[in-house]
């Protein structure tokens, strides 16, 4: 059995997959907000999930800032206390098998490659606008190489002291307004002003990321909240040099994307999952 982990600033949610196709029923549990408690935790719902089978490897998705070799959680802006956290060494030690960290964002965007909307795009630009803002680059399936990781939402989009995440999450406008985002109606005109925003942002993917599809996630993307349709007539009418724009579509796999994409990690092997040929070979 493989065991795939998305842990949320608020919730974590473990499903196993015996082929590395489909997954079992995700269990969900509350995000520890101390680190000390996570270990354990973990264990008890990856045990769970794998449903009594032997363990053969686990990716774990988790926000924040990754050590190179992806052992380490750097920094974890949702989950302070868990800076330096040596979770994939921690989570090996309590369950016996491999374990390969990933940055949440980018393992959602993979599961959109290659289960959701983004299928069928050779270079994929997945950006999400939640609670935090981020975006993560996949190309041929798998997630781009990069140093430490992605962190669009650390983009200055103009001179102002704001940067792209400080602007539009769903945090910013909560402490902007002192609600809920979906409290503040569809009509409210906020949307239109982060609508114009999130198209400079996305300019910037564009620029820089030359992808063919641009997939938008997140909880500000909804019903009640930023516009795709809004955002696209505002970044057409932004100058460029590329000849034409990508298609800008919603993503489909919701809470579960994370899950999904670390599924498809697994089946990628390499250093951190390097035990599913061996999974697979050995029963």
């Amino acid at each position: 059995m493989y065991v795939v982990v998305d842990i949320g600033g608020t919730k974590t949610r473990v499903a196993g997959s015996s082929d590395l196709a489909g997954l079992t029923e995700a269990v969900i549990l509350k995000t520890p907000s101390d680190y000390r408690d996570a270990p354990e935790l973990l264990r008890a719902a990856a045990l769970k999930a794998a449903a009594g089978d032997r363990i053969f490897a686990v990716v774990i998705g988790v926000a924040g800032v990754l050590s190179r070799d992806k052992r380490i959680l750097v920094n974890a802006p949702n989950l302070p206390i868990w800076n330096g956290a040596t979770l994939a060494a921690d989570v090996e030690a309590s369950l016996g098998a491999p374990v390969l960290l990933e940055n949440d964002t980018a393992l959602v965007g993979l599961g959109e490659a290659t289960a959701g909307a983004g299928q069928g795009s050779a270079i994929l630009a997945y950006v999400t606008i939640s609670t935090g803002v981020n975006g993560a680059r996949i190309v041929d399936g798998r997630i781009d190489r990069a140093t430490y990781g992605f962190e669009i939402g650390e983009q200055y989009i103009d001179a102002g002291a704001l940067n792209f995440e400080e602007l539009v999450s769903g945090r910013a406008v909560a402490n902007r307004f002192g609600a809920e985002p979906c409290a503040l109606g569809k009509d409210h005109p906020i949307w239109d002003e982060l609508a114009k925003i999130t198209a400079r942002a996305l300019h910037n993917a564009i620029a820089h990321w030359s992808p063919d599809r641009i997939v938008m996630g997140g909880s500000m993307m909804r019903e009640i909240g930023i516009s795709i349709e809004q955002t696209a007539t505002y970044l057409r009418a932004l100058p460029r040099k590329n000849p034409a724009l990508p298609d800008i579509v919603h993503a489909t796999l919701g809470d579960y994307g994370g899950l999904w994409g670390a599924l498809a990690r697994l089946r990628q092997g390499g250093k951190g999952a390097s035990c599913c040929a061996k999974g697979n070979s050995g029963g």
